[in-house]
């Protein structure tokens, strides 16, 4: 075929917002069975043609057809923390599943059966992050207590560990006191449980502890006096912790510096099993999502990630080797007792799935693909690592992607716009693996610049730390410093450049386009706005984060959260700014896109708000994804003066001209 010479921008791609969505699935938790049905996996799946329903599934080893669990009336999606993870486990063939709309937690025996509640209803409690021991019979899990915050009595939700007799329903706390629990799991043998803990203002990726306690003989209490602390504290972050089978505890700790793996003996001797300079782990967004996996036949294999890449660890000899399968991401690890391990992986070139890999040879099953999709990949961009200079003499890190269409070149002597995606967290972030979102602007002709600013994690404890204090400073700084390298280098137009980000992306993304005059134009996603009112109205999980990224609020520090909200600084602006968000948002709530919508309206300045009905914080919804998707590419092309090749997309932009 011929190439089309044009505009850089007006390509038509195949790659088409309903593409992006469609028949496609995000996989959010991978689990076995670790007291039976060998060979079968089980996952969960959030399902953006559903809108936005998570679904259990399972298959059997050496069948084709997966099971669907989750029957359309359930959906098996936890609130704890609001973000949730954790929402399910498997014991003996049976599913156990916290429901979205009542947080109960069922009990399912089989696909076909109908989900039985074995928690009460309307307590107000939540639950996340279980499992149920065989010795025992007991489920330790997270439970979140909102019943006091219903009667307005309180104005926090009460975390604990607590124990739950599934035939009973009956309840004991185990560990309670401090704002937040995490990972309880319990010995091989029964007899001990390790969790971890942590107070305000800390996040689970700031300074935690991992304690241990015996059980009861019944399995429902902590023996007094028993419950230690035997890692972490003040200035160092654990997570994860794992029983091996011969009874060590194994659990990821930065106390170097990094994000390792340590191993604590029953002695209570710890020891670092791969001292380097990489991270093993990754911020505790949401429960249930291991970073490692420890072999159940006691081979004394764990198998890990690091650096984009799997690998193997010998326990005993500290042998460690690289296991070549040819992806760059992998996720949710789980070592089943017949060798195999099942996580997603992912690359540039391949859509995240669910597969299981061979770990002695390297061979990959797949299993569940998040997408099924023959698109040449000639459309697709392949992203380069980049760095550049930033300010007090740092370095910035993040992924460049060029225009990339196999039909379309452009003219000579032009150059591409510049979309700077900011992510999220903001302490999160951005992989190299495929997302038709980005890939979207790529085949239209955007150039895209991905930022890990600083405070994002992947690049070790000083770098994630860098934010403190300087949320609203240093990623403001590095993706104006990262356009502005692009364009002094003649690889984008300095004349359209753009940014976009949700959450707390959006935030910096506001605040680029509030504080500094480097973009022409931005999108926020469910963004923050306003500081003040986002420690006045967010939940728990989040409400003193911010106390370490600007500072503690009260009377004194008011000033310097009014110093970093874009909303205070509309009379700044100077570009256009389009906001998309749900309405049932409880970690930005929408009045926040709506106070910058109508600021930056008064102001004169193209703008456009699109409040989506029923979402909450993030976009579930397959139909909203598209609106927002193909609504911001029209929104910067109006703003930027070119004629998409898509015409199906019309927004009501306020004040604009021509």
């Amino acid at each position: 075929m011929s190439i089309t010479t044009a505009r850089y921008g007006t390509w038509k791609s195949p790659i088409s917002s309903k593409l992006a969505t469609e028949s496609s699935v995000s996989f959010q938790e991978i689990r076995l069975d670790p007291a039976g049905a060998a060979g079968s996996v089980f996952w969960s799946e959030l399902r953006f043609d559903e809108g936005g329903r998570y679904v259990i599934c399972s298959l059997k080893e050496n069948e084709k057809d997966f099971k669907v669990w989750t029957p359309k009336d359930f959906n098996a999606r936890t609130r704890v923390h609001e973000y949730g993870g954790g929402a399910f486990f498997v014991h003996e063939g049976a599913v156990y599943f916290s429901n979205f709309s009542d947080q109960q937690m069922y009990m399912q025996k089989s696909p076909d059966c109908t989900p039985v509640a074995i928690t009460p209803k309307d307590c107000g409690w939540r639950y996340a992050d279980g499992s149920l021991s065989s010795k025992t019979g007991k489920i330790y899990c997270i439970r979140e207590d909102h019943s006091l915050v219903e009667k307005k009595e309180a104005k926090e939700p009460q975390n604990t560990v607590v124990a739950i007799d599934p035939k009973t329903q009956k309840q004991t706390v185990l560990a309670s006191g401090c704002d937040f629990y995490s990972s309880p799991r319990f010995s091989p043998d029964g007899k001990k449980l390790a969790w971890v803990q942590w107070n305000h203002p800390n996040m689970p990726w700031d300074s935690t502890a991992l304690f241990v306690g015996e059980l009861s003989s019944g399995g429902d209490e902590i023996v007094p006096g028993s419950a230690k602390q035997v890692a972490g504290g003040e200035g160092i972050n654990v997570m994860q912790p794992m029983w091996s089978p011969n009874g060590d505890l194994l659990y990821i700790s930065d106390q170097t510096g990094w994000w390792n793996l340590y191993q604590c003996s029953p002695e209570g001797n710890h020891q670092n099993l791969l001292p380097c300079e990489a991270e093993v782990g990754g911020c505790q967004w949401v429960f249930g999502r291991p970073d490692y996996a420890i072999d159940p036949s006691g081979s004394g294999n764990v198998i890990l990630k690091m650096k984009g890449e799997i690998m193997k660890l010998d326990v005993k000899t500290k042998e460690c080797k690289k296991i070549e399968v040819g992806y760059t991401s992998y996720n949710m690890l789980n070592f089943g007792w017949n060798g195999k391990l099942y996580c997603e992986v992912g690359s540039p070139t391949k859509f995240p799935c669910i597969v299981q890999l061979n770990t002695q040879n390297g061979e990959v099953k797949g299993i569940r693909e998040s997408k099924s999709l023959s698109l040449d990949k000639d459309y697709f961009s392949i992203p380069v690592d980049y760095s550049w200079k930033t300010t007090d003499n740092d370095v910035c890190y993040g992924f460049l992607y060029t225009p990339k269409n196999k039909d379309y070149k452009a003219p000579d002597g032009t150059l591409p716009p510049l979309l700077v995606k900011a992510h999220g967290g903001p302490t999160s972030y951005s992989p190299n693996t495929l997302r038709l979102l980005i890939q979207y602007f790529t085949s239209r002709g955007f150039a895209v610049l991905d930022v890990n600013y600083r405070g994002s994690n992947g690049f070790g404890t000083q770098y994630r730390n860098k934010l403190k204090t300087k949320w609203g400073i240093y990623d403001v700084d590095d993706c104006c410093t990262g356009a502005q390298s692009l364009a002094d280098e003649g690889q984008v137009d300095k004349n359209c450049l753009c940014i976009d980000g949700g959450s707390a992306g959006g935030y910096t993304t506001l605040a680029c386009l509030a504080f500094k005059n480097v973009f022409k134009a931005g999108t926020s996603l469910y963004g923050v706005a306003d500081l003040e009112a986002l420690v006045r109205d967010t939940h728990k999980f989040e409400s003193r984060y911010i106390d370490n990224l600007v500072a503690p609020y009260s009377e004194e520090t008011k000033k310097i959260y009014d110093e970093r909200s874009p909303i205070h600084y509309v009379d700044k602006l100077n570009c256009a700014m389009a906001f998309f968000q749900g309405d049932e948002d409880k970690i930005v709530p929408p009045n926040q896109a709506e106070m910058m919508y109508e600021a930056v309206k008064a102001k004169g300045l193209p703008t456009v708000l699109v409040m989506f009905k029923g979402e909450q914080h993030g976009f579930r919804k397959a139909e909203n994804i598209q609106t927002a998707l193909d609504g911001e590419f029209y929104f910067f092309a109006k703003v930027f003066g070119f004629e998409p090749a898509d015409k199906h997309m019309s927004l009501d932009i306020k004040n604009l001209k021509g």
